[in-house]
């Protein structure tokens, strides 16, 4: 299953709207998102799940790709 994961790049700062970034992630669940992304500095603010239409929408975004760690 593909993750969206909106993130803060510092860790430090209070969550501001207009910083937050998204990567798309593979994993079973958002348990093994997590695990993959432990160890990098960034806040987490939420993991999306997509899957049917919405994954095939976010698929037409340019910016749209898999990390692969």
């Amino acid at each position: 299953m593909i993750f969206k994961v909106f993130y803060q790049e510092n860790p430090d700062e209070v969550p501001v709207r207009e910083k937050t970034k998204t990567l798309y992630i593979e994993a079973e669940s958002e348990r093994e998102v997590r695990q993959k992304l432990r160890g990098r500095t960034m806040n987490i603010e939420y993991i999306q799940p997509l899957e049917g239409a919405h994954l095939e929408y976010e698929k037409k975004n340019p910016d749209f790709k898999v990390l692969e760690i």
